[in-house]
């Protein structure tokens, strides 16, 4: 199991340690000072605070907890809404926050029909409809920031203000590295063909080959996206820091995080930074910035200052 999360992780697209196993994911480890021990819930697999719907003829299992504006969070790629334990912990203090396993993963249904991310982009969108809720600020990571993005393009009145973690465009090396794709291969290859036909196989080989095959979105697209969007990632990201830039440059109301000696894993490695970046961002009101023209301003201003 671990081998296997290891090798998902550095595949472009999340996968956690044991957090991303259907039935019961651990939280991400609490820091000493701030974070609150977020395994006295079981993010994921409780079912106070449960529920289900059929979309699609499939069913799909979602959590909410807290109360005030919606928060929707999507986890990445074979993992379920449990590995956003630390999110939800942060979050439901001041949102109600939305969380659903994505179709194939997790505690949800699948089916015999492919997938790729417009649908579930769709599957979103249906959840804030089944729930009453949107539009909602996203928080995507991963295949959860290209579902995002989607969501955006696809169904603008569902998104408030959208934050993805760690997004692609496509599944080329312009934006993964080689060392990322032979991962993703390999990962693939080594499944013992024995298993590749159990239902647990079956679903793994459909979800986890998105790795290789999807997505593919035309940065010119972006431009349909008006909702304030925070593109994050890390700098030691497994997708490439200059097609991050790209996703970026592509959005019309657009902000930029590149954080520190970070990883793929930062949401889970690093809560309290991820957290913080992203609860700034929501909390600030969204003005775009005139690179020119704002740094003339403040240049005066901080001139008048300095003559005082």
């Amino acid at each position: 199991m671990k081998i296997r999360l290891l090798s998902a992780s550095i595949a472009a697209m999340l996968v956690f340690a044991s957090a991303c196993a259907p039935t019961a994911p651990e939280a991400p480890p609490a820091s000493e000072a701030t974070t609150p021990p977020a395994a006295a819930i079981p993010y994921g697999a409780n079912s106070a605070a449960s529920g289900t719907f059929v979309h699609d003829s499939v069913t799909f299992y979602y959590e909410t907890y807290g109360e005030g504006d919606p928060l929707l969070l999507v986890h990445g790629n074979g993992a379920s809404l449990g590995s956003m334990a630390a999110q939800i912990e942060f979050f439901s203090k001041r949102y109600k926050v939305i969380a659903m396993d994505s179709r194939e993963q997790g505690k949800s249904g699948g089916s015999d029909a492919p997938i790729n991310y417009e649908i579930m982009a769709d599957d979103l969108a249906a959840l804030l409809d089944h729930l009453k809720a949107g539009p909602a600020d996203i928080i995507g990571w991963s295949d959860g920031g290209i579902e995002g993005l989607l969501l955006a393009m696809r169904h603008p009145d569902k998104v408030k203000k959208l934050v993805a973690m760690a997004a692609n465009l496509n599944p080329s090396l312009e934006a993964i590295y080689p060392e990322t794709e032979a991962m993703a291969k390999d990962m693939v290859a080594s499944m013992p063909d024995e298993a590749k036909t159990t239902p647990d196989g079956k679903r793994f080989l459909k979800v986890s080959g998105l790795l290789l095959s999807e997505p593919h979105i035309d940065p010119a697209s972006l431009g349909k996206i008006t909702a304030p969007t925070l593109i994050v990632s890390s700098d030691h990201d497994v997708i490439r820091l200059e097609h991050t830039v790209e996703i970026f440059n592509s959005l019309p109301n657009a902000n930029l995080a590149v954080l520190p000696n970070s990883t793929h894993m930062l949401p889970y490695d690093e809560p309290e930074l991820f957290n913080a970046t992203v609860q700034r961002f929501l909390d600030t009101p969204f003005v775009k910035k005139d690179r020119i023209n704002d740094m003339m301003a403040s240049g005066v201003e901080l001139s008048k200052e300095m003559a005082h």
